[in-house]
């Protein structure tokens, strides 16, 4: 990470956007400051165990009662049971474990399954600008939402509206709307395949493909390098294979809080020898040892040792680390030739190796080490491992999704496992883990901004209608609309939008300036709080819970991230007979906003759900004999070419590409701030304020620096900072937060998100994919009012 003056220097900086709403009087867009630090004591050495078992323990019997949240959790991810609500790991294919949960699992489902409500009294008892005053934690705490509310032009309060009244008021603002495009329809990963088949033909049934959704956040620079150097924008491996590798790289992910039970394929791997690289700028105690909570005997011990080998990477120095294999590759082949390249597979089935080898050469090891923050030394170590291995996954998270050069960050991972051809056969591949539970499911069902003319096509021959053909407007893009006034109606299917999203008084600002939010929720949080000229809460049902119709009981499905269909069915009673089913207010939506504009049978569809999956199986690809074949215990895996041997791009061959060395320049005194996730954290859902692995207890607002740097910016441990971050000649502050000093590279810093988020400008964002950049973010540290904790 080069110490050249900053790109900024020399124009003017514009005036700082502070943390502090920008809009007087309005409710404010983020939490409020803490009003003491946080409890700091040691990083922990070993993941799961006692902990996470009590943890589990405490968040379902204190949130459900020890009978109901006992029956949910022995329910959560078996065959029978329904899909957890959190991360989109797979299940095991064949038999599974009575608790087939972690200790994050059980903390979303006690959060979904709370027997705490928020009633139309509730929302009698505080105004909006007193809610927006609690932090999100407290917001979430308050239960489950149990109406549908409104809030009305130069209201104070939510108030309670029946359904059709909701419905007629979202048909009057869109029908009011002088172009179907005026409109935005975001999606979460929550979102069940049925549901969100429905919501995109409501969505091109009305005219547009402003179809923005959280993938825009997360994974849109897995796909967008994916697609175009294998032709499927999803991983190529299953479970099974992780049984199998004799090498596994996870770079820029933390399984152990965000993928809990990716533990127990890392463990059992592991343990029959295979050799586990990090690579993360933070050390992450999942990958140094686990106790599998239901191993009695483990519990006692030191756990298993995970990682064979830790690189400590600089933030975004991906792309110089994953540069120096590949020439540390090239080197030992040239040493031994043909005993470490895959010379068949790329000469067979890959296009571009030449030039790859030829940029590659331009590139030399000062400047991979240099911009790696990694010793050449511990390179050709991890290379050693690429060599000797045959079998061999790579994995990676949004550690590398979030950067302007996110795209570039996943082709690399891509040329390197090319190299040693490791994709297309058992035990190898690559496997970006997403996070939310369906968020992969909701892409494959045409929630896309920009859909392909092929699935178009077959949603005319099936619906019989025109869908629109010009692309729509993914997350980014929506808050620009907003702010400039083209988007005036954002209608929301899940999520936390204000909070999910990048730069946050700027996008408070957008969410103001539009005639109607409307969000489908299932509880109360800070999106809800800040809002258009009108705003609607939309209380749906969650995934635990039953959805029985008149033609009786129904299921819903998702897609993991291994690209299995299952079912899900919920097992309790709903938290309010208010409730409808996200298809159902789909429905509802649609018959009241289209009318007799649409020929579909909506009310149809919505009372049994074998006729949305029989429509699906007629316009998604990989989806024939939906019905029977998703009632398989387990479900069933969808096509997907490169898995299987066969790329899928145009030409039938693996793409091999070339990049340049990202120059991540800093000024004096600036260091680069990633967003992070805490222990206690499911995405923008607080489940507490602790993040035990990293040893930081009762609070959020902190940032993790090398000792080191507070030296050199003459900080102490404790102190309390104002973060600035730097864009383009443009600033924004984020205040009071709590100087923690922590093993990670110099010059680099990380803090958790939403409360940072505020520091990531709108226009901070990956090329091609557009996510927002939240790992790559320029800032300075100053002492706030010379403050202390």
């Amino acid at each position: 990470m080069a110490d050249a003056r900053s790109r900024e220097q020399g124009a003017p900086e514009q005036p700082a956007r502070s943390s502090v709403s920008l809009a007087q009087g309005l409710p404010s867009a983020q939490p409020p400051v803490e009003p003491k630090p946080p409890d700091v004591g040691p990083v922990q050495e070993v993941a799961g165990g006692v902990p996470a078992v009590l943890a589990s323990i405490q968040h379902a019997w204190g949130e459900m009662g020890p009978i109901r949240g006992t029956q949910l959790l022995l329910q959560l991810n078996q065959k029978d049971g329904f899909d957890c609500p959190g991360c989109a790991w797979p299940d095991p294919d064949g038999e599974r474990s009575v608790a087939e949960f972690c200790e994050n699992g059980a903390k979303a489902v006690a959060e979904e399954g709370t027997q705490a409500r928020v009633t139309p009294e509730f929302f009698r008892r505080y105004s909006v600008a007193e809610l927006a005053q609690q932090p999100d934690l407290w917001l979430g705490k308050q239960g489950r939402l149990t109406h549908p509310m409104v809030l009305r032009e130069d209201s104070t309060h939510y108030e309670p509206l029946s359904w059709d009244e909701a419905f007629a008021l979202v048909a009057e603002e869109l029908n009011a709307l002088g172009s179907p495009d005026e409109a935005c329809f975001y999606t979460s990963g929550r979102t069940s395949n049925e549901a969100a088949f429905l919501y995109q033909l409501f969505v091109r049934q009305f005219g547009t493909n402003n179809l923005p959704d959280c993938s825009n956040l997360c994974h849109e620079s897995s796909g967008a390098a994916l697609k175009e150097t294998l032709g499927i924008g999803k991983g190529t491996v299953t479970l099974e294979d992780f049984e199998k590798a004799e090498a596994i790289f996870v770079i820029g992910q933390n399984p152990g809080t965000n993928h809990p039970r990716m533990l127990t394929s890392l463990q059992a791997a592991a343990r029959r020898g295979c050799q586990i690289v990090s690579i993360n700028p933070l050390p992450e105690t999942g990958l140094n040892r686990f106790k599998h909570p239901q191993e009695l005997i483990q519990l006692i011990g030191p756990g298993t040792a995970i990682n064979r080998l830790w690189l400590p990477v600089r933030i975004n120095g991906d792309v110089a680390l994953l540069k120096g294999l590949g020439k540390a590759l090239l080197e030992e082949e040239a040493r031994r030739p043909g005993r470490v390249l895959d010379k068949q597979f790329i000469q067979q089935r890959t296009t571009g190796f030449e030039e790859y080898v030829q940029a590659l050469r331009a590139v030399s090891w000062d400047e991979v080490v240099e911009q790696s923050g990694v010793a050449q030394e511990q390179i050709r170590a991890a290379a050693e491992i690429l060599a000797s291995s045959e079998r061999i996954i790579f994995c990676w998270a949004m550690g590398l999704t979030q950067h302007q050069n996110a795209v570039a960050n996943i082709q690399e991972i891509v040329n390197v496992a090319l190299l040693r051809g490791s994709v297309g056969k058992p035990g190898a591949g690559l496997c970006p883990v997403r996070g939310h539970s369906n968020v992969q499911g909701d892409r494959t069902m045409g929630i896309v901004e920009k859909p392909s003319p092929a699935f178009l096509d077959s949603l005319q021959r099936e619906f019989r209608f025109e869908p629109p053909r010009a692309h729509g407007l993914d997350t980014v893009a929506t808050i620009r609309g907003m702010h400039e006034g083209k988007v005036k109606v954002l209608f929301a299917l899940g999520g936390n939008f204000l909070s999910a999203t990048p730069d946050t008084e700027f996008t408070a600002e957008a969410l103001r300036r539009t005639r109607l939010t409307a969000h489908v929720s299932t509880k109360l949080n800070r999106a809800h709080l800040v809002h258009g000229r009108r705003a609607l809460i939309l209380p749906c049902l969650g995934r635990t819970e039953r959805d029985v119709r008149a033609s009786g009981a129904q299921f819903v499905t998702v897609e993991n991230s291994m690209g299995v269909v299952h079912a899900s069915r919920g097992a309790v009673e709903p938290a309010s007979e208010h409730l409808r089913s996200e298809p159902d207010i789909v429905a509802g939506l649609a018959r009241a906003v289209l009318g007799s504009k649409s020929q579909v049978d909506w009310q149809g569809l919505v009372e049994d759900y074998d006729r949305i999956r029989e429509c699906i199986s007629r316009v998604v690809p990989g989806f024939e004999r939906f019905n029977p074949r998703v009632r398989e215990p387990g479900g069933f895996y969808l096509p997907n070419g490169p898995r299987e041997g066969h790329f899928t791009t145009p030409d039938s061959k693996a793409h091999f590409t070339v990049h340049p060395l990202p120059r991540i320049e800093l000024g004096p005194g600036q260091l680069l701030m990633m967003t992070i996730r805490s222990h206690d954290q499911y995405n923008t859902t607080l489940y507490g304020l602790d993040d035990r692995y990293r040893g930081i207890r009762n609070g959020r607002r902190v940032v993790l620096l090398n000792p080191e740097d507070l030296r050199a910016l003459g900080l102490t441990e404790g102190q309390v900072v104002d973060l600035t971050s730097h864009f383009r000649g443009e600033t924004r502050v984020a205040r009071r937060f709590v100087v923690v000093p922590y093993r990670i590279p110099r010059r680099c810093a990380a803090t958790y998100f939403p409360e940072t988020n505020v520091l990531v400008a709108i226009d901070n964002f990956a090329e091609k994919s557009r996510t927002p950049a939240s790992k790559s973010v320029v800032i300075s540290v100053t002492p706030s009012d010379g403050a202390r904790s």
